[in-house]
């Protein structure tokens, strides 16, 4: 199928992209690498010896940054039910982390340990009908922040992307519900016409 001038578009504003240019130069997997990297700079969530979860990890650059940040003594579990190649130090499970044996391997793995901050920059495959996207960013955010209800301590903190339409007042509710504070983050390194914009929620109700 002959590419659509919208997908050539795409691509050509993607390889000129100062932050895509940036992450193959420093060996990072996507551009998405920057984004944890200001807001962590910022905000200071990354420590080390914390257990952390990365839901959605695929292609694995918030895995590259998350793992050196948090050694020596810290864990990183990633789990995406898409392939991901190994990244050192990161234990990868592939699968929907709602299916319970894709939990209970979670589970082993963490060996007893509380998880002290989970991360996601999962997002939908992107048709362009904000409608749809938005009802199905929504989707992921939500099974997320329900891993987050079961799986994080008290006192635990968690980073999530969303797009900023239907459904994103009531989610930001649903997360001052569960944590003391919440705040938005929009990185450098995120598109300006870019709906995304970052929650991070600071410690979770007991």
């Amino acid at each position: 199928m002959k590419p659509s001038k919208t997908s050539k578009g795409w691509m050509k504003e993607h390889l000129n992209d100062p932050w895509v240019q940036k992450a193959r130069a420093e060996g990072y997997r996507a551009r998405a690498a920057y984004k944890l990297m200001e807001i962590d700079d910022k905000d200071h969530l990354l420590k080390p010896g914390m257990v952390v979860v990365d839901l959605g990890a695929a292609p694995g650059s918030w895995c590259q940054v998350a793992v050196k940040r948090i050694q020596p003594g810290g864990l990183l579990l990633a789990l995406d039910i898409l392939p991901m190649d190994p990244v050192p130090g990161v234990s990868f499970l592939q699968g929907d982390f709602r299916e319970d044996t894709v939990l209970a391997e979670f589970e082993r793995l963490l060996d007893g340990r509380t998880v002290d901050l989970v991360l996601s920059d999962m997002a939908p495959n992107i048709s362009g009908v904000s409608v749809s996207d938005d009802g199905r960013m929504m989707h992921l955010a939500e099974l997320a922040l329900d891993f987050a209800a079961n799986h994080l301590r008290p006192g635990g903190n968690m980073l999530i992307k969303l797009f900023q339409g239907a459904g994103f007042m009531d989610y930001r509710k649903a997360m001052q519900q569960m944590f003391g504070s919440v705040l938005s983050r929009k990185p450098e390194a995120s598109r300006d016409r870019s709906a995304e914009v970052y929650l991070l929620g600071l410690k979770k109700s007991g």
